[in-house]
C-alpha cells in the first residue's frame, strides 16, 4: 500500500487557540517529554502566547475536525533554529513527527539558517529516533539529549518544495473546513447527531 503524504501547514497567530488546545490535550508524561519538565495548563497558555510568529515558525498537521494532531515550533535566534515537536498519542507512529521535522528543516534552510537544534529527554524515544534518522549529531548526558544538524544551503528545490507543501496543505485545510461546515449545517437542519 503506498504511503500517504502527511500535510504540514504553517500556523499563524490566529491558530494560537488550536495550538493551546493541542498542548493541553497532552497528558502529564507527554508534556514532560515535549517541554523537558512538568508543565501546567497556565504555563502552556503563557508559552503559546509568547510565540513570536514574525520571527519563529510553527507548523501543524490537522485532523478532519480541524484539531491539531501534531505541532512543531521552530524558535529562531541569531541564525540558529531550535525545534520542538509534539504529536497526540492516538496519532503517533504515522510519520507526523518526521513530516513536521522535515518541514521545519526546510523552513530553516530557506531562511539562511545553518544549524537546527533539538533538546529532549533521552527517554523521548520518538524524538531520538527522528534525530538519528535525520542524521543529527546527538550528545547525551544526565538523561537529556542535545542534537544538532548542520543544514545545507537553500536551493531552488527547497524553495519549490516549501511553496508546494504549503499550497497543498492549505487546500487540504480548506477542504476539511468546508466538509466540517457542511456536516454542521446538515446536523443543524436535521437535528441529528454528527456522523462518527
Amino acid at each position: 500500500m503506498p504511503e500517504v503524504m502527511t500535510l504540514t501547514k504553517s500556523l499563524t497567530a490566529s491558530d494560537r487557540g488550536a495550538i493551546t488546545a493541542h498542548f493541553l490535550a497532552l497528558g502529564a508524561q507527554d508534556r514532560r517529554l515535549r517541554f523537558g519538565t512538568p508543565i501546567s495548563d497556565a504555563a502552556i497558555r503563557d508559552y503559546v502566547a509568547r510565540i513570536d510568529f514574525d520571527r519563529d515558525a510553527a507548523f501543524g498537521v490537522f485532523a478532519n475536525n480541524l484539531s491539531l494532531r501534531g505541532v512543531a515550533h521552530v524558535a529562531v535566534s541569531e541564525g540558529v533554529a531550535e525545534l520542538g515537536v509534539s504529536v497526540l498519542q492516538g496519532h503517533r507512529r504515522r510519520g507526523i513527527g518526521s513530516a513536521l521535522f522535515e518541514r521545519a528543516a526546510g523552513f530553516a534552510r530557506n531562511r539562511f539558517i545553518r544549524t537546527l537544534f533539538m533538546y529532549c529527554l533521552t527517554e523521548n524515544t520518538a524524538m531520538m529516533r527522528i534525530a538519528r534518522k535525520s542524521g543529527m549529531t546527538i550528545v547525551t548526558g544526565g538523561g537529556e539529549a542535545s542534537a544538532h544538524l548542520e543544514l545545507a544551503p537553500l536551493d531552488a528545490a527547497t524553495i519549490a518544495a516549501e511553496f508546494l507543501q504549503e499550497r497543498v496543505a492549505l487546500f487540504d485545510y480548506n477542504l476539511k473546513a468546508q466538509v466540517l461546515t457542511a456536516f454542521r449545517l446538515q446536523r443543524a437542519a436535521s437535528g441529528t447527531a454528527k456522523p462518527g
